[in-house]
């Protein structure tokens, strides 16, 4: 089992930037894939990027695609989303979560483990 905690979260102003990070302890981190979903009020979770063991590949959704970017450092035990030129609709809480094996799913059911979420919130 791996346990997940997310960090970074924060009030910026359109156009700016942030750095979320998801650290996570328990068993050994690189045999994760790790995702980056969020919910903004009122909406459902959605996928928002993520890499695979080893960094091997990556995947955005399309809104975000320019603009974050996910890594990870197996050596820290930790994954990032750089978001870049933030925008009002950013504004969410970010959740990081975790599964085995090697398929990149967008769907949050095919994530076991999940971090506390961090808020974003981007001001206009």
């Amino acid at each position: 089992q791996v346990q997940l905690v997310e960090s970074g979260g924060g009030l910026v102003q359109a156009g700016g930037s942030l750095r979320l990070s998801c650290a996570a302890s328990g068993r050994t981190f690189q045999e994760y894939l790790v995702a980056w979903f969020r919910q903004a009020p009122g909406k459902e979770r959605e996928f928002v990027a993520g890499i695979a063991r080893g960094g091997r590949y990556t995947d955005r959704t399309d809104s975000v695609k320019g603009r974050f970017t996910i890594s990870r450092d197996d050596n820290k035990n930790t994954v990032y989303l750089q978001m870049n030129t933030l925008r009002s609709e950013d504004t969410a809480v970010y959740y990081c979560a975790a599964r085995e094996g090697s398929i990149l799913y967008t769907t949050q059911t095919q994530y076991p483990y999940w971090g506390q979420g961090t808020q974003v919130t981007v001001s206009s």
